[in-house]
């Protein structure tokens, strides 16, 4: 059953994915993955916050497969390491060293930061009262 619950959760995560890459892409052209980066980071947030909250102990302790679903199905399928990578070689391809050091040294700090903060969230919403 925990295969299912990341099934369905991943392909959630996929579809909101591609949604929010073409809602930045037809707002922000640019050869810097602005897309990949924004998801990434909220990708990040989200992931903090859910392990916070729905951890045993935490305000909204979830059972095993809607932790499953949410946090290795949805996010999961809604970060994007692998289209990360690509764009990264792509821009060291390309001549672009410069763009390429930015997008790793950003989106990992970004990252770093944003899972963070979400978990600070999930812990703050994790207080009773």
């Amino acid at each position: 059953m925990n295969y299912l619950w990341i099934a369905l959760g991943g392909a959630l995560g996929s579809m909101a994915r591609f949604w929010v890459a073409e809602w930045v892409v037809a707002r922000h052209a640019s050869p810097f993955p602005f897309a990949v980066l924004l998801i990434n980071v909220t990708g990040s947030f989200l992931i903090g916050v859910l392990a916070a909250t729905l951890a045993p102990g935490g305000r909204w302790a979830a059972p095993e497969g809607i932790r499953l679903l949410l946090m290795v199905g949805v996010c999961g399928g809604y970060t994007t390491f692998s289209s990360f990578s690509l764009q990264t070689f792509d821009l060291l391809r390309v001549g672009a060293p410069w763009l390429a050091l930015w997008n790793v040294l950003g989106s990992v700090t970004a990252c770093l930061v944003a899972v963070w903060l979400g978990y600070s969230t999930g812990l703050f919403l994790n207080q009773k009262g």
